[in-house]
């Protein structure tokens, strides 16, 4: 300052000149150019003394220059950046909410991969220019300067963070659905899809970091979160289609229970039965179509039970009988559950169909377990085969619901060659014939043992005129079309099942339900009136060879049990003729005026 303040003086004083000056040419000093007269040497001497003063009063940045209201004026860079670090660092490290769709998230900044520069942004608040113009002009500036941070952004950090926001916030477009909820239908607004658009998520991310950070120090970071650019997809079923369905066809659905006619049978279901499996859904069109799952709805319990009950055969044909299909169903529900009053009723049509028992259907039934099983082994025989089996088939299936009488003449029918039987060996007089289906009795009587065994009532029954070993004495029954059936009552309070089945040497017929007793107890008492067979002698074809055996009688009991106590008994007398011995001997060949003879049925043997 001395050297500049003696280079004013000398300028000062009346002009000599100096030796450069006699030379023809100028002097310089300190890089000026002193070649002014006196008053103007006076000015440039003054400029160069607010250079020097701008040089030594001067910082690295302008004064007035603010960095989000930080004044780093007159500082410099290190002062500036220690100002800027103490008073933007902790906002710097707030995280930034985020506002995707109908989604805000909050992330801190470094995992988003932002920072603020510090450094870059002190870089940028420092002047620019260095000559004596910039510096003197620097003296004179009395104006504000705002300066933004310098963010930077870590593009791999970046980049992951935005593929993990885009998975959290993706909100799928939504139809507008109806539900139906125990009875009553109930409407799900529309909701469209929301992404993150994923390609302007970084450049967003970085306008959002600094908008976040606070305009000034002290201030808070503004509440409202940074919406985030997305891309919207629009639902298929908007709210006026989802009205729409409501209106025309949902809440007429669950406005009352349908009436069915089922076989003869009324059947009601109720709204919540038919919510259960009822649905809408967008067609082709963008419309939402109803949609009934018949196959679920004859599952029902509430439906199946029911149209079990009106379509079971209840006695008359077991084991076949009519049956609704999930197609019939659906046919005579679907059209009445728009209709009103007396109009929400029809007619099921069913067809006729072998019914066989599944694990679904027993649960229907309420068929809970095994009452009681009996099984007969016979000589093998075709005929026995045959008519044991075509009996056992039409036998097999039934269910004979609580109160129902059952009766084997009714279901079995006539024992014809058209109903499926052949001719065997009968019990007619005393003496084994030939008759159309033989063997028979096996049926009825493994079927009576059942039914004694599971402690139901009978209603008619009959024992063989001759005992036949291969029975128990006293609990066997024969039948003969016309004259004597084998009928019993359902007295156990809950559906019963019958289950039949036979091979070539036996069969087996089991009860399935509920039992009402804990265990059934036979005894038998001893063979009285005790009778010899007799001898005889016959001839022709229907002759058969016949073994002897005493007739007698016999009394069997049943002692029902219940808890471990009995709680009642019965006894069943039986009397057996004598099986007389009976040999053949060949018939004379026929004259042509001999006729034949008609037999009366006979009883199955």
């Amino acid at each position: 300052m001395g050297r500049v303040g003696s280079l004013t003086g000398k300028a000062g004083r009346a002009g000599k000149a100096s030796t450069a000056d006699k030379a023809g040419g100028s002097r310089k000093t300190a890089g000026w150019r002193i070649a002014l007269p006196v008053a103007g040497g006076a000015l440039v001497l003054g400029l160069g003394g607010l250079y020097v003063t701008g040089l030594v009063t001067g910082g690295d940045i302008d004064r007035g220059t603010r960095v989000r209201g930080v004044d780093i004026g007159g500082m410099s860079r290190a002062e500036a950046r220690q100002a800027l670090a103490r008073e933007l660092g902790p906002a710097a490290a707030t995280p930034v909410a985020l506002k995707i769709g109908d989604r805000v998230e909050k992330a801190d900044p470094a995992a988003l991969g932002l920072s603020l520069d510090i450094a870059g942004t002190v870089d940028r608040a420092v002047h620019t220019g260095t000559g004596p113009v910039a510096v003197i002009g620097r003296l004179f500036t009395s104006g504000q300067r705002d300066v933004e941070p310098v963010v930077s952004i870590d593009e791999r950090t970046g980049r992951a963070a935005v593929d993990r926001i885009a998975a959290a916030t993706r909100q799928h477009a939504r139809d507008g659905l109806i539900e139906f909820d125990k009875g009553t239908a109930k409407a799900l607004a529309p909701r469209p899809g929301v992404a993150l658009a994923e390609d302007r998520a970084i450049g967003a991310l970085r306008d959002a970091y600094l908008r976040a950070q606070p305009a000034a120090p002290g201030e808070t970071q503004a509440e409202a979160p940074v919406e985030m650019p997305v891309e919207r997809t629009q639902p298929r079923i908007d709210a006026d289609e989802t009205g729409r369905a409501m209106r025309q066809f949902a809440e007429p659905a669950m406005s009352g229970p349908v009436a069915l006619t089922v076989a003869g049978e009324r059947i009601s279901i109720s709204p919540a039965v038919l919510g259960e499996h009822l649905t809408m859904t967008p067609d082709d069109a963008g419309r939402l179509a109803p949609a009934l799952d018949s196959k679920g709805l004859l599952a029902d319990p509430a439906v199946a039970r029911p149209i079990a009950a009106a379509t079971r055969p209840r006695g008359a044909q077991p084991g076949t009988g009519r049956q609704v299909t999930e197609n019939a169903l659906g046919r005579a529900v679907m059209p009445l559950l728009t209709r009103t009053g007396a109009a929400r009723s029809g007619e099921v049509a069913t067809v006729a169909a072998r019914l066989d028992l599944t694990s679904d259907e027993a649960r229907r039934l309420g068929i809970k377990e095994k009452v009681s099983s009996f099984t007969v082994a016979f000589p093998a025989a075709p005929y026995r085969t045959t008519n044991i089996g075509r009996a056992v088939e039409l036998i097999n299936g039934s269910v004979v619901q609580p109160g129902e009488e059952w009766s084997f003449n009714r279901t079995v029918g006539e024992r014809t060659v058209e109903n499926g039987f052949v001719d065997g060996l009968m019990i007619n007089n005393g003496q084994y014939v030939k008759s159309p289906g033989g063997g028979v009795s096996a049926v009825a009587t493994t079927l009576y043992n059942a039914v004694f065994f599971a402690g139901l009532k009978p209603v008619e029954h009959g024992a063989h005129s001759f005992y036949i070993e291969r029975y128990p004495e006293g609990r066997e029954a024969t039948v003969a079309w016309g004259t004597l059936d084998l009928r019993w009552i359902n007295d156990s309070g809950h559906p019963l099942y019958i289950q039949a089945e036979s091979n070539d040497t036996s069969l087996t017929i089991t009860l399935l339900g509920t039992k009402k007793y804990d265990e059934i107890r036979a005894t038998k008492g001893p063979r009285t009136n005790v009778t010899p067979p007799a001898k005889r002698t016959g001839s022709g074809p229907l002759c058969e060879v016949q073994t002897p055996l005493e007739g007698f009688d016999v009394t069997v009991g049943r002692v029902f049990v219940q808890g471990g106590q009995e709680v009642k008994s019965e006894e069943f007398k039986t009397h057996y003729t004598p099986r007389d011995e009976v040999t053949c001997t060949p018939e004379p060949a026929p004259t042509p005026s001999a006729t034949a003879t008609a037999q009366a049925p006979a009883p199955a043997a």
